[in-house]
């Protein structure tokens, strides 16, 4: 393991037995490696892997065949040592439904052997950050789902750990809520913690990670920054711009820069090219017409790779 790794991932496999059926083969021998002080997202669609592996990772799962290192430890002749460096939201909501909110802050810091003080300490701080603070008096069971998942992720945040693993942790949330959960997860590793997440969100992935890995039938499929994975999907342009009202000729115009698409807004066109010249070439055009409002060049997103990668893996044709 490297002084630079946190998390170790080498040729990981996991095949669960089937009665009368054929095994399922869920990880596929994957690898990657994750360094401290990141946040780290493993993709995937519905069924991929990514819980097996979050799993596997946290102990709760032995793998058939491969290795898997967290913080200097392996997860099966080691798991007491990795259980002592990590902290884990899965995707059940895992809360207690008849006790407070704070209560169930404190109860989660006892079990974790931290002192009273410390406890209400720290339900100072994440109770802020996470905006919490109206909810402390509040008993679980009267919360929503999604502020039931936003507790539940709060909890880890309690306590002093290196690593955490959180498993879809935004599911069930509002569009707040969400928010809210983003900006606490961004500032906690800022911290120097390590996050590995799992979603199935790609805006959120691209907007919070530092690095991401896309598996897909418990195959990797591509990994490395954001930037590095959307290099391998589609190479895609969108130029959004609005012109002059009385520039009635705009589409006609944009149609013989022999676009992928147009998309029209009302008096606002997105453009796709497949070069930066093109995009370019749509801008500085619009410019010396003396025509052009406002306008916006962007690449094609992780999402757009992600499901390029999906289809291609799949034999999909869109």
């Amino acid at each position: 393991m490297t002084a630079a790794n946190i998390i170790e991932v080498h040729n990981l496999t996991k095949v669960f037995a089937k009665r009368k059926n054929s095994p399922v083969r869920a990880l596929n021998g994957i690898s990657f490696n994750v360094e401290k002080g990141q946040i780290f997202g493993l993709l995937g669609p519905n069924g991929a892997g990514k819980s097996t592996a979050i799993k596997i990772l946290t102990t709760l799962l032995s793998p058939t065949s491969g290795t898997a290192i967290v913080g200097g430890y392996d997860v099966v002749s080691h798991g007491n040592e990795v259980r002592k460096t990590i902290c884990a939201v899965v995707q059940e909501n895992a809360i207690e439904l008849y006790l407070s909110v704070r209560n169930n802050f404190r109860s989660f810091g006892k079990f974790h052997g931290s002192s009273a003080v410390e406890i209400d300490k720290q339900i100072d701080h994440v109770s802020e950050l996470f905006n919490l603070r109206e909810f402390l008096n509040e008993a679980g069971v009267d919360l929503s789902g999604g502020m039931k998942r936003r507790v539940q992720v709060a909890k880890m945040f309690l306590i002093d750990k290196p690593v955490v693993f959180l498993d879809e942790a935004t599911t069930g949330m509002d569009t707040f809520n969400k928010r809210t959960t983003i900006e606490a997860i961004r500032e906690e590793s800022h911290k120097g913690r390590t996050i590995l997440l799992t979603t199935h969100l790609l805006d959120e992935a691209e907007a919070l990670c530092d690095a991401v890995a896309i598996i897909n039938h418990g195959v990797m499929l591509a990994q490395g920054c954001i930037e590095e994975v959307k290099s391998m999907g589609i190479q895609l342009y969108t130029v959004t711009i609005t012109c002059r009202p009385d520039f009635t000729e705009i589409r006609r115009w944009l149609e013989m820069k022999n676009p992928v698409s147009i998309e029209q807004t009302q008096g606002t066109f997105a453009v796709s090219v497949t070069t930066e010249e093109q995009a370019l070439d749509i801008i500085n055009t619009a410019r010396l017409k003396n025509v052009l409002l406002q306008f916006e060049v962007s690449r094609a997103s992780l999402e757009d790779t992600f499901v390029e990668l999906i289809d291609k893996k799949t034999g999909v044709s869109t």
